[in-house]
């Protein structure tokens, strides 16, 4: 098993990108947050790897999946041993949201925002939130009630607005706890984005 890699940057595209290390260049897949962190061509870059082997038309597939965080790549591998959730799915899931995001939306139940992904419907983010729960809700407290409504909405207005969702969720997460009602909520997003 490859734990990480350490080279430079050879190639890189909007699905993978290419670590040459003495000569020999790995192909890694990833989500589009890892693609636009990751330094340019020329430069080093560590990055935490899951090699994934599959069967695909009677033939096997060797594919490596990297990251930039050993969080982001543990929760991979936790979405990953969901039956029904394969690596491109995984992928789809860690680019809505950064990983501290994903597990409040696990632990409070929010099956839409995994319904969203390509690849998720109802049953399989019902399965992912019942077969995670109880590994995350040790270290997430849930969020209920009317501030995850709140947030919600806050949320909805703003991707009307045109912003990516993902920053949206970053910036929601960072408001003061104070920051009450939804008008407020939007009001100081807009300041931040």
């Amino acid at each position: 098993m490859i734990s990480y890699l350490e080279g430079k940057i050879s190639e890189k595209n909007d699905k993978f990108f290419t670590l040459n290390i003495g000569g020999i260049g790995f192909k890694i897949l990833s989500h589009s947050e890892v693609l636009n962190k990751i330094p340019a061509i020329g430069q080093n870059v560590k990055i935490f790897t899951r090699l994934h082997v599959h069967e695909d038309a009677r033939r096997y597939l060797v594919e490596l999946y990297g990251f930039l965080d050993p969080e982001e790549l543990k929760f991979f591998e936790l979405l990953i041993s969901i039956s029904g959730i394969g690596p491109r799915s995984a992928l789809g899931v860690l680019s809505r949201a950064p990983v501290k995001t994903l597990k409040q939306a696990i632990v409070s139940e929010d099956e839409t925002f995994f319904t969203k992904v390509s690849g998720i419907g109802k049953k399989t983010a019902q399965k992912l939130i019942f077969e995670l729960k109880s590994k995350l809700i040790k270290e997430v407290a849930p969020e209920k009630g009317s501030d995850s409504a709140e947030m919600g909405e806050a949320m909805e207005a703003l991707v009307g607005l045109g912003y990516r969702e993902r920053d949206i969720r970053k910036i929601l997460q960072e408001l003061p706890k104070n920051t009450k009602g939804v008008e407020a909520k939007v009001k100081e997003s807009l300041k931040r984005l």
